[in-house]
């Protein structure tokens, strides 16, 4: 079993590496099961390039999706406070708070997003406030390797140190003149070192919580070099049981998106089964110039309702891949 080291100070921005690419991210989300809103939250600080990576993205009732995105000019890495969003840290491992105050695009066609600049063109955008404080449900998972050929959970050249843990979140988004009352569950992340997304070849992040005791977190990852791990916890009866291994299974959309999933992990514990389907999908890219071409990264975001062990729970599911000829590489994993 990989061993890794955790202070309460990794809370808090690092030093930054040498690395022109260092990057250090805070990552919330959040959803309500009953009132079916939710959303995550992420800055990114790359100091050494001069901005952060800002997203903020709400999925509401109606379908509908609230987004914004920003690279705000940044000196240091001193706080996590870009764009308008800012992340507290109240209590480490325990207790923090987010604000944001600014703009989304409300998306009537979520996957209009696909194409950006024609998005931020086609929609106009409406105010935006948020109020978020999360309370930390689980233990804590992860942090920084203790030997050198130890892995981080997505990978040494996309993280020097990760660790992520199952939370509550209760606030408030406001959107216009409609407010959404928000009271559920959610995960976060915080991860620092050179980061480039067009370092994984692809990946699938699943992310559940079914109530205060129970959710999981599962990863399959291939690296360039296409080698594959799984990796993750699931969250039972309040206690994170290391991943072994895990089989999914992806039915897809034409596009191809992802549209509903099925799990089995195997733990030392004992097997978990768990269903899920997209009910609001948005695809993302990120674009980077390497000498004389573009590479080009698709993230896909689907909030999703899950079934397991007789118990509905809500969360997100992320699917990266390069786009090579047209074409996600990891399709149709």
């Amino acid at each position: 079993m990989a061993k890794f080291r955790l202070d309460e100070k990794d809370e808090f921005p690092h030093l930054v590496g040498p690395e022109s690419n260092f990057n250090e991210s805070m990552y919330f989300n959040v959803f309500d099961p009953v009132k079916k809103v939710g959303g995550w939250f992420r800055i990114g600080n790359r100091v050494n390039e001069g901005y952060a990576e800002m997203s903020v993205c709400l999925f509401l009732p109606d379908g509908k999706v609230g987004f914004m995105y920003a690279r705000p000019e940044i000196r240091s890495n001193d706080k996590h406070h870009a764009g308008g969003l800012k992340f507290t840290v109240d209590e480490p491992f325990k207790q923090f708070s987010q604000t944001y105050e600014g703009d989304v695009l409300v998306l009537d066609n979520p996957r209009d997003m696909i194409d950006p600049k024609a998005a931020f063109q086609k929609y106009g955008k409406t105010s935006c406030s948020i109020q978020l404080d999360y309370t930390g449900l689980s233990p804590l998972h992860g942090g920084e390797p203790t030997s050198p050929d130890q892995q981080t959970m997505y990978g040494r050249n996309f993280s020097t140190g990760h660790f992520n843990q199952h939370t509550a979140g209760k606030g408030f988004i406001k959107i216009g003149d409609a407010t959404y009352e928000v009271n559920g569950f959610g995960w976060r992340d915080h991860s620092w070192g050179p980061r480039y997304w067009q370092n994984i070849w692809w990946y699938r992040l699943l992310i559940a919580s079914f109530d205060d005791d129970m959710g999981f977190m599962i990863l399959k990852i291939t690296d360039m070099d296409k080698n594959t791990r799984r990796v993750g916890v699931v969250f039972r009866n309040g206690q994170y049981e290391e991943l072994l291994d895990v089989d999914l299974t992806t039915d897809y959309s034409s596009d191809p998106y992802h549209q509903s999933m099925r799990i089995e992990a195997r733990t030392i514990e004992g097997s978990f089964f768990a269903e899920g389907k997209v009910r609001t999908l948005l695809p993302l890219r990120n674009r980077r110039k390497n000498d004389d071409s573009v590479l080009h990264t698709r993230i896909v975001e689907g909030m999703t309702e899950w079934t397991a062990e007789g118990r509905t729970g809500w969360g997100i599911c992320e699917y990266l891949d390069q786009i090579v000829d047209d074409k996600p590489v990891g399709f149709p994993h």
